[in-house]
């Protein structure tokens, strides 16, 4: 935490030329600014694009961005004292290629357009576990559209996360939507990662807080990663977790 408070933070963060914090107002059903504009205003190349969403304090955007200095990373997350430790990593070690939005990951097509994405990670979200929060799940049929606003034919989703019941639910939209299932693991520090090709196993080995904090309690991590197709169906029913 380097001993700052969260007032403090926030107000280190307006300094970082590696961070937007738009208002709701700037995004709610309207393009922010930077839509569409990405490689060629922010970061003035031509790389494949690629999310971390619910980014917490970056550790995927920041440790793909040390390792693949030919990709551009961007994380979204809401709270600007996570995000704060990933844009002052970032910042500090000049990644050029890494940057930060705060802002809701509802909002995530406002900042987007057609095809300017390659790749989407989901890192440990909230599973929303409740019938009830269905819809809040990143892998619902709800976002999954918004993805595929942005994101490119072909593009790649992933998911890592600790909930068998959340896993198991994505396992079945990606059945029920007929999305090309790449790799799948209930147990990816098991015997599932020495299957992995070396430079899948290069990125998973890198670790956010939590993937930390639940490995240290027994906890199996699950992975997957899917491409999405163009037949994607409207919801037909609910799956429980």
């Amino acid at each position: 935490m380097g001993g700052k408070g969260k007032l403090e933070k926030w107000a280190e963060l307006l300094t970082f030329d590696n961070v937007v914090q738009p208002r709701n107002a700037e995004v709610f059903e309207k393009d922010y600014p930077l839509k569409g504009k990405w490689k060629n205003e922010v970061f003035k190349n031509n790389n494949p694009i690629v999310l971390e969403l619910g980014c917490g304090k970056g550790e995927y955007a920041v440790g793909m961005g040390t390792h693949f200095p030919n990709k551009n990373f961007i994380g979204v997350d809401i709270k600007g004292n996570r995000i704060w430790r990933g844009a002052k990593t970032a910042f500090e070690n000049q990644l050029k290629n890494v940057f930060f939005i705060r802002s809701q990951i509802d909002f995530i097509a406002s900042f987007f357009d057609k095809n300017e994405v390659d790749e989407i990670w989901i890192t440990f979200p909230d599973p929303q576990p409740k019938d009830r929060l269905e819809r809040k799940r990143l892998t619902s049929p709800l976002f999954i559209n918004r993805y595929k606003a942005f994101l490119k034919p072909g593009g790649i989703v992933h998911l890592k996360t600790d909930h068998e019941g959340f896993f198991r639910y994505t396992l079945a939209e990606i059945e029920r939507c007929n999305f090309n299932l790449l790799e799948s693991t209930f147990n990816l520090y098991g015997e599932a990662l020495d299957k992995l090709d070396p430079k899948t196993q290069e990125i998973l080995s890198i670790k956010t807080y939590y993937e930390k904090l639940f490995s240290a309690k027994g906890h199996n991590i699950h992975y997957l990663k899917f491409q999405l197709t163009n037949n994607f169906p409207s919801q037909e029913g609910k799956i429980e977790l």
